[in-house]
């Protein structure tokens, strides 16, 4: 009898979790739109809206800067939008550069009816890159992205490769990504339901985990990199990264942010960060040289 109700009781505990984890993929993949507006006044940028495909859209801020100086395309994370890097085009276009803000697919004013983690977001990268070509042509293009725009960047794998790219707290594989913020909220047991909600993936938003892996297609980038990660992030471990860096090509550089989480690293540190995407980006897209 025992034994019985050990069993019960077992079933429905992983019932529990079954449902709180199906849950989860609906929430997940719940795209995160709402209405961002005109820039602010310190930064008078044109609005812009890029197809992405039929009846698809990104939408966007787009300031013009000196002439031969670069261009940056600038991504945000998951669930957020294009004034998550507000701060980081400002400092940009302080220092010549052009500068394209984005919301990615299923973000602030694009359109998208699911969240991919990456997948369908990489369109969107995708059309940033041929937007700027377009405007500059001639011109040096890079691109900084933040998590779930890092991961956009790598898997949209343009061509011609871009003079230069940062990429920021970006997962390895989903299967890591998806275990790791299982286990931060529900212990190890969270980890090893972790195959349950990347089931749902073909289901709800149409993509595999074969195909979120940026790990595979970073050292095929052809861009130089700026690798950067907090020390204290469990989204994306310091092991993780490792990873990522020596899986990809040189010219590379690394930057571990000591005492930081998955956070905003440009809120976190923005004097020193300020400093290191500064120098990387005029090395590559202006070839300045260290400075």
């Amino acid at each position: 009898m025992f034994q019985r109700r050990f069993a019960l009781a077992a079933i429905a505990l992983f019932a529990v979790f079954a449902a709180v984890i199906l849950g989860a993929g609906e929430v997940l993949s719940r795209p995160a739109l709402r209405l961002i507006g005109a820039p602010p006044p310190d930064f008078p940028a044109q609005i812009v809206r890029l197809e992405t495909g039929p009846g698809q859209f990104v939408a966007g801020w787009f300031l013009r800067g000196q002439p031969a100086r670069g261009a940056v395309l600038l991504l945000h994370g998951v669930r957020s939008n294009r004034t998550q890097m507000l701060g980081r085009a400002r400092f940009l276009a302080q220092a010549g550069y052009t500068t394209l803000l984005l919301d990615l697919p299923g973000h602030g004013e694009s359109s998208g009816e699911r969240i991919t983690l990456g997948a369908k977001e990489a369109a969107g990268a995708a059309a940033g890159v041929d937007f700027l070509r377009h405007q500059l042509p001639g011109e040096r293009i890079g691109v900084v992205g933040v998590s779930l725009g890092a991961a956009s960047a790598v898997l949209a794998n343009t061509r011609p490769a871009l003079s230069a790219a940062v990429l920021e707290s970006m997962y390895p594989t989903i299967e890591e990504a998806v275990a790791n913020r299982l286990a931060m909220r529900l212990t190890w047991v969270g980890a090893q339901l972790a195959p349950l909600l990347l089931w749902q993936l073909p289901l709800r938003v149409g993509v595999s985990a074969d195909e979120l892996r940026p790990i595979q297609k970073i050292a095929a980038l052809g861009s130089p990199l700026l690798v950067a990660s907090g020390a204290e992030d469990r989204h994306t471990t310091w092991a993780e990264t490792l990873r990522l860096y020596d899986a990809a090509a040189q010219p590379k550089e690394l930057w571990r942010v000591e005492g930081a989480a998955h956070v905003d690293l440009h809120a976190y540190q923005p004097a020193e960060y300020q400093r290191r995407v500064l120098r990387f980006l005029a090395k590559h897209l202006r070839d300045e040289g260290p400075s």
